[in-house]
């Protein structure tokens, strides 16, 4: 996260990894939840091991540590909450 605050406002990672969407209405959902006041870009990643995800206590598939660049592509950029 460096200096940016989590997509919720938080100031630390709500969990230590990357969430994970299956869909678009869950994508859709933390989009929506984008309170910093700025752009959210949403990413897809290739070569996704399944098996590696853990679910959080609120129930949404999180990836514990980092996902390299390279397993990831660019889904849309800099989606406000009212264009997505």
């Amino acid at each position: 996260m460096g200096v940016a605050r989590g997509i919720a406002g938080s100031h630390r990672p709500e969990e230590e990894g990357c969430f994970v969407c299956f869909d678009e209405m869950d994508a859709h959902w933390f989009v929506r939840m984008n309170n910093t006041g700025g752009p959210v870009d949403v990413w897809a990643i290739d070569d996704l091991d399944e098996g590696a995800l853990v679910v959080s206590g609120e129930g949404f598939s999180y990836f514990p540590g980092c996902i390299p660049a390279d397993k990831l592509t660019l889904v849309q950029r800099d989606l406000l909450v009212d264009r997505f």
